[in-house]
């Protein structure tokens, strides 16, 4: 056996070893050695000299051999060293087999530091030349100990596996690389908004590596996220992104390259995996407008249904309030009452109540958070209007409004027939890495002017025909 056959047995060895709920609060995902192939090909090889190597929460070593194996047939008379960090002590004897393994290839070095990665981060004086990296994955409770100790570093983020890449780009020299695989969360959204333009800031995005299989890349373990390879070096950003993709980890990727700009735009950053996600983010340079410059907001539903069952009816009463959920949208429109939906589809309560959980009676577009599995969009979009009674929307629902309060009419018709559009929905998928859709993506999405969705809302076009002609296309670039 090679060295990453070796290192493959180690991993697989010390998975029947863990405990499963040790595993689950560390957030341990081990890399399986395809994908840390994957990722050793996108390490830049120097010449000459010494590549020194930090792999944090290094599990059994199979990001070290890889990059090592990778380093001994491409640039032999290059030496590495490996600063392997781990905590589960656990691994250490299989970690610590894989970096004598690695010395034995020739011209290597090893070092195992048995610590936290954080607490050493924070307080190591090394810099590497190449970060790689499989981070655990486990949301950061606010005003805990990790979240004090990253913000001494001035680093804010909802999610460990975003620390370890903010601390990493700190221990980079300059010109160094970081390869990691994460979800791909990071990448818009208000919650990472800071990382994001601290990343950005000094580091150019120079590689992505997308799986189309969300199930089989961890798929020994069970994980289901949307993991995604990025590959970021300190400087500036390059003027082209390398974009390759597999439908798993087993597969030969399919590589392009395509112009930054298709890839970091503003603070977000889009993975046009194929050339249809690139016409994608083109075609909506279109819209400019985000809601708010429209006056518009999103907000989630108010009701959360387990914890008002008091108030719920199955049928109405002098008083009750609709209670609409995600059910009740089907084809584009809202149905209330419909009698497929089990739930209770009536609230009633004391007005102490209604004041907190129902919505001002008006017009209001909604969009399902979550998509059903027999569903193949993931924006879907109704209008709810009812100028005599107020409506009580559930949480798994967001409702654009004003202020508050109602939409004009043909704003909200506008709105709901540029949402449901497959332009838009193409391009939410290149945006967002979720499976659902949050009030805070609709926040940062683009929208036509507030005349342009009147017309939208009037038209008696088919919605893409409406949307070429009210926003000045031609047929070619509505395509």
């Amino acid at each position: 056996m090679n060295l990453l056959e070796r290192a493959a047995n180690r991993r697989q060895a010390a998975l029947v070893e863990l405990d499963t709920a040790n595993q689950v609060a560390l957030g341990q995902f081990f890399t399986p050695v395809a994908v840390a192939q994957i990722m050793a090909d996108l390490v830049h090889l120097p010449e000459s000299g010494t590549l020194r190597v930090l792999d944090p929460g290094a599990g059994s070593g199979m990001l070290s051999a890889a990059v090592v194996d990778r380093v001994r047939r491409e640039r032999p008379n290059v030496r590495v060293t490996v600063t392997a960090v781990e905590l589960d002590e656990r691994l250490w004897p299989a970690l610590t087999e894989t970096l004598a393994d690695c010395e034995s290839a020739g011209g290597v070095r090893t070092s195992l530091v048995k610590n936290d990665f954080v607490q050493w981060a924070l307080h190591t004086d090394e810099r590497f030349d190449l970060v790689i990296q499989n981070p655990p994955y486990h949301k950061i409770r606010a005003r805990s100990a990790l979240d004090a100790d990253l913000r001494s570093a001035g680093i804010a983020v909802p999610n460990i596996y975003a620390g370890f890449m903010a601390l990493g780009t700190l221990l980079v020299n300059t010109g160094g690389q970081q390869v990691s695989i994460t979800p791909r969360s990071w990448m818009n959204g208000t919650y990472f908004g800071q990382f994001r333009r601290t990343l950005l800031a000094s580091f150019g995005i120079d590689a992505i590596h997308t799986f189309h299989s969300r199930s089989e890349v961890f798929g020994d373990l069970g994980v289901l996220q949307e993991t995604i390879i990025v590959s970021a070096t300190h400087g500036s950003q390059p003027e082209t992104v390398r974009l390759s993709s597999s439908v798993d980890h087993r597969d030969a990727p399919a590589a392009r390259h395509v112009p930054a700009s298709q890839v970091v735009t503003g603070d977000f950053v889009f993975v046009p995996a194929s050339a249809q996600d690139a016409e994608a983010v083109e075609w909506m340079a279109c819209a400019r407008y985000t809601l708010a410059e429209l006056g518009l907001t999103v907000s989630t539903g108010r009701v959360v249904d387990f914890r008002a069952r008091e108030y719920l009816m199955q049928e109405p009463s002098d008083g009750a309030a609709p209670m609409v959920y995600p059910a009740n949208i089907t084809q584009q429109r809202v149905f209330h009452p419909r009698s497929s939906v089990r739930k209770p589809q009536w609230f009633h309560a004391a007005e102490t109540v209604h004041s907190k959980l129902l919505i001002p009676a008006g017009t209001y577009v909604l969009v399902k958070r979550f998509s059903a599995k027999e569903e193949n969009r993931r924006l879907v979009a109704a209008v709810w209007s009812d100028d005599s009674r107020q409506p009580a929307f559930d949480n798994k629902l967001n409702y654009i409004h004003c202020s508050g309060h109602g939409l004009e009419q043909q704003v909200a018709a506008g709105l709901a027939v540029w949402l449901n559009s497959k332009p838009v929905d193409d391009y939410f998928r290149v945006f967002s890495g979720h499976t659902q859709v949050n009030a805070g993506d609709l926040r940062q999405m683009r929208f036509p002017s507030l005349d342009q969705l009147r017309r939208l809302g009037e038209s008696t076009h088919d919605p893409e025909e409406a949307i070429r002609r009210v926003m000045g296309m031609t047929r070619m670039e509505a395509a």
